[in-house]
């Protein structure tokens, strides 16, 4: 069963290799959406919307409290301390990556407001073949935007493949990759514009690379340094070389393509 959505702004198709998965898929798509309502920087009754207003505490953040209080403990009325155990989460992984990057991933934008969308595409598909597999299910194939997860076979009984697209002509596929269970990511200025950022240089335009791959031990993995590796420019590859379990192919704005020494292990079909 197979059926593709527009949620997070871009179309999720999710296919599930089963003739009874109607249920499940009807799972998967409502989680993305619940995912969607809590993250989306574009609701303004999201979950991460009210804390960029200061009405919710932001995680490993101190409580906003009452100057002319007797308990100083008490939070500003409408300040609410509940961050939901799944922005927690979040906000733990966006550190971890801006620690293992240099400070090239920083979910804190220049105006001074939180954007986790880096992490939670990623998040949120891994979370959702993993709801996959607890239903049963061993051969899938998730897809939001280029950030994939998969596993097992397609309809035919054959590896899943993913098709690298040509950043200068997106309807012509350079490169084929079967990444046999792994998660794959693709971050880009060639769909969505320039919405990726150097931390490090804020006001410089990312122009020497177009198109990064990442293939990661599962799709959050590849998701979370794609975006950091984009920001790295030219040096991107050359970092994600030094990671060990993960390879990248990256096509620079005079249409060079450059891949670490071991992404040619998933150019290959079995």
């Amino acid at each position: 069963m197979k059926d593709i959505r527009l949620i997070m702004g871009m179309p999720i198709e999710i296919e599930i290799v089963a003739p009874d998965a109607g249920d499940t898929l009807e799972k998967a798509f409502a989680y993305l959406v619940s995912v969607d309502e809590r993250f989306s920087t574009y609701k303004e009754g999201s979950e991460i919307s009210r804390i960029n207003r200061g009405e919710i505490v932001p995680p490993d953040a101190r409580p906003v409290r009452d100057k002319d209080s007797e308990s100083p403990g008490r939070p500003m009325a409408g300040v609410s301390n509940g961050a939901s155990a799944d922005m927690h989460e979040v906000f733990a992984i966006a550190e971890k990556t801006k620690q293992e990057t240099d400070g090239y991933f920083d979910m804190r934008k220049p105006d001074g407001s939180v954007d986790p969308s880096g992490i939670v595409k990623g998040w949120a598909i891994k979370n959702t073949a993993t709801l996959i597999r607890s239903s049963g299910y061993e051969n899938y194939f998730v897809n939001a935007g280029g950030d994939i997860a998969m596993d097992g076979t397609n309809a035919d009984g054959k590896d899943w493949s993913v098709g690298i697209r040509n950043p200068f002509k997106i309807d012509e596929i350079v490169k084929v990759v079967y990444p046999r269970g792994k998660g794959i990511a693709t971050s880009g200025s060639y769909l969505r514009g320039a919405h990726i950022y150097n931390p490090h240089a804020p006001k410089e335009e990312l122009l020497d690379i177009v198109s990064i791959t990442v293939i990661g031990s599962d799709v959050l993995e590849a998701d979370r340094f794609a975006t950091a590796v984009f920001a790295m420019g030219k040096g991107g590859v050359h970092f994600v070389e030094k990671l060990q379990g993960f390879e990248a192919y990256t096509i620079d704005a005079h249409g060079i393509a450059t891949m670490t020494s071991g992404f040619g292990v998933y150019t290959q079909s079995r």
